[in-house]
């Protein structure tokens, strides 16, 4: 009954921000309660009733300054009836109802600081989301031949911002995607990596050859960032069926065909972008159905009592179903849960499948990648 009457003591519109809240609010009244419940049992008497300045403090940790005042306001109404029904305390009784006053107003000041704090940090969050779909464009549901979904995992609860990335863009040389992890965390990666997707959304436009994207690519990092930056990448290719990789340092894809789950290695290593890569590309030839997963290395670092995440072994089960979106999904579900929701680093994934020839299947392919091809 005291919760009910509290809740529809409160301004409209000034509920309690989640259960957590009501919970504050509840253990309050509960105490509330339970004193009274001590004092009537002990008969007319007033002992206890100083108890009741914990009362807006426990209101305090949760809910709104509005909430703690109903709730020091219940107090103090409850403590003079007792201390009138005890007529002999005199000076003490009216010393615990100046206490609990004083402890309402106090506990009320701590809510607003509180709050304060509460809604500067929903601010940075939602300034973050934004900051976050400025660098992450969302990619799909199609791209040319492709279907193609991304996701972006944060390690840090507080802000779902980092510097891992991807895009997919539909060109005039074909289907391009990349996906990179900027080394390092916070503001200055986020920055590396918008300077990168920057530069890879025009030089995408431009350049027929990957290898002149990288050095471009290479030459962008290498003017923002200091000796020992660096930025891993892969950059992928679909023209008319045919798939070229150049990778710069950055975890294999998952090529997932007919059941089987083949990593897509490098012909030889190349370092990361800011060291001047030297990429030699990987060509395959794709059938309709195939998926191909790209993602950065929290994934392949994510580990529960020291054994890794066993992502080849349960790639096509997870992602070979459904649409591409649906896998995702449930590869992070698989994830967190291996993890128990404490991940190391920041995952971007990025899962495509050739869904069968495009627009772009008649374009005549680079004359390097034919070279590559039949190498």
């Amino acid at each position: 009954m005291l919760f009910r009457v509290a809740m529809q003591t409160l301004p409209s519109g000034r509920r309690p921000l989640s259960p957590g809240s009501r919970a504050g609010l509840g253990a309050a009244l509960v105490l509330l309660a339970v004193v009274s419940a001590v004092e009537l049992a002990q008969g007319p008497s007033a002992e206890y009733v100083g108890v009741f300045t914990a009362v807006p403090f426990l209101a305090a940790v949760f809910a709104f300054w509005q909430t703690v005042i109903v709730a020091g306001v219940l107090a103090t109404a409850v403590g003079m009836v007792f201390v009138a029904a005890d007529g002999s305390l005199g000076m003490s009784g009216l010393v615990n109802i100046v206490g609990i006053l004083l402890a309402t107003g106090i506990a009320a000041t701590v809510a607003t600081i509180r709050q304060r704090q509460a809604d500067r940090i929903a601010e940075l969050q939602r300034l973050a989301a934004v900051a976050q779909q400025a660098v992450l464009r969302p990619v799909g549901p199609r791209v040319g031949a492709l279907a193609v979904s991304g996701r972006y995992i944060s390690a840090t609860a507080a802000a779902d911002i980092g510097g891992d990335l991807y895009e997919a863009l539909d060109t005039p040389y074909g289907v391009r995607i990349i996906i990179g992890d900027v080394r390092g965390k916070g503001l200055d990666a986020v920055r590396l990596a918008s300077i990168v997707l920057g530069s890879y959304r025009h030089v995408a436009y431009e350049r027929a050859d990957l290898r002149q994207m990288v050095t471009d690519l290479d030459r962008a990092v290498a003017r923002s960032v200091g000796d020992e930056d660096f930025v891993t990448a892969a950059l992928v290719e679909e023209r008319g069926g045919t798939l070229t990789i150049v990778n710069c340092g950055h975890p294999a894809p998952l090529l997932l065909r007919r059941g089987k789950v083949i990593p897509l290695e490098p012909p030889a290593p190349a370092p990361p972008l800011g060291f001047m890569p030297e990429v030699k590309a990987r060509v395959e030839r794709l059938e309709p159905g195939d998926r191909l997963l790209l993602f950065t290395d929290g994934l392949g670092e994510a580990r529960r009592d020291g054994e890794f995440f066993p992502t080849a072994d349960r790639a096509w089960r997870l992602l070979g179903h459904g649409t591409v979106g649906d896998g995702l999904a449930s590869l992070e579900t698989a994830l967190v849960d291996w993890v128990h929701g404490h991940l190391e680093d920041d995952i971007a994934l990025v899962l495509l499948e050739y869904t069968g020839p495009g627009d772009g299947s008649t374009a005549p392919m680079p004359s390097w990648e034919v070279g590559a091809a039949g190498s």
